[in-house]
């Protein structure tokens, strides 16, 4: 699928750069000389509330870019790992832990669903990055310079593996992208062991006061059960439910069902404290665990054993992905060792 090669688009790209190796790319740098990488991906040109309609997009992407616009968290995540920088993201939803992968004088270049056009074509970057709740910009950033869309495909930790080769291979960081994927499944593979002998467990994500339960698996249902399936999946948690229905935010439940079905573990995200405390219809919000902090959650064997796991919410919410990300989220699983 990735090949190095020399293109047309990327003559054109190489002799631009040239003409700008004063403020930019030194005599014999990658990007100067015109060497890419391609990346290829299904595109959804679908509208919003329409049937997916998947088109094979292939984008060449420039080596070793002077000027990086990411509006995927994750992605901004991996390359600040591999050595390096984001100059311009939707300054508003990067964690405060991703804060050092912005350059000093880094712009915003918008929100997570709507680009700052004026100011990321002034800026004149040399890749954009799309991904998620971001997809749909594809069609006017990739006017202003090659645009590639990092989200979610397959699996998670099929993602991770793919999209940190990938963005090791653009910034010539090879062996730091497999060292640290080493790393990383490493640590998966030790939260895993000790996720499956915990006993059971339920995802849920609370918003709005209210509880919705993850579904346990993400195959065949894509993006939509990715949140829910990553902690069975990539994490071994035994499902205490099944028969989930597979969305985006979860299946809404009652308090009573989580009493029903009375996992050991309760794995909590709290979509709203990654949203700065807004609801999804713009109310404040509250915290989950107030949410949870009442008479039926507290005969669960989850409460009863002090087994509720609040989950980093920027990490699994926002973010979802990236190797600093992956590692938190390893983190969480394992505070349940005893």
């Amino acid at each position: 699928m990735r090949q190095t090669r020399l293109t047309p688009f990327a003559a054109a790209a190489a002799a631009t750069l040239a003409l700008s190796a004063c403020g930019g790319a030194a005599a014999g740098d990658s990007a100067a000389d015109g060497e890419t990488v391609s990346w290829t991906w299904q595109r959804n040109t679908a509208g919003e509330d329409e049937e997916p309609a998947l088109e094979e997009t292939t984008v060449e992407v420039p080596k070793n870019p002077e000027k990086i616009v990411s509006f995927d968290m994750a992605s901004l995540d991996t390359i600040a790992a591999l050595g390096g920088e984001v100059d311009g993201a939707p300054l508003e939803n990067v964690p405060e832990y991703l804060q050092d992968g912005l350059a000093e004088d880094a712009f915003d270049a918008g929100t997570l669903f709507e680009a700052d056009l004026t100011a990321i074509e002034a800026q004149e970057p040399d890749l954009i990055i799309i991904g998620g709740r971001s997809a749909a910009l594809y069609d006017d950033l990739s006017e202003i310079a090659p645009t590639i869309d990092l989200g979610l495909a397959d699996g998670f930790t099929e993602t991770l593996e793919r999209n940190t080769t990938f963005l090791g291979e653009v910034l010539g960081a090879e062996d730091k992208a497999t060292a640290e994927l080493a790393k990383v499944n490493a640590g998966i593979a030790e939260a895993k062991a000790v996720a499956e002998k915990a006993g059971t467990g339920l995802g849920i994500l609370v918003t709005g006061g209210k509880v919705n339960a993850m579904a346990p698996s993400s195959e065949g249902e894509g993006a939509r059960a990715a949140r829910g399936g990553l902690i069975y999946d990539a994490f071994g948690v035994q499902p205490a439910v099944e028969d989930v229905k597979a969305a985006t935010h979860g299946e809404p439940v009652s308090f009573e069902f989580l009493l029903e079905h009375n996992p050991d573990y309760l794995w909590v995200v709290d979509r709203d404290a990654a949203t700065g405390g807004v609801a999804e219809d713009g109310t404040k919000s509250q915290p989950a665990a107030q949410v949870l902090d009442n008479e039926v959650v507290a005969k669960t064997t989850a409460a009863q054993k002090d087994q509720i796991v609040y989950l980093d919410p920027q990490a699994w919410y926002v973010v979802f992905g990236g190797l600093e990300t992956t590692q938190k989220m390893i983190d969480d699983v394992l505070q349940i060792q005893k």
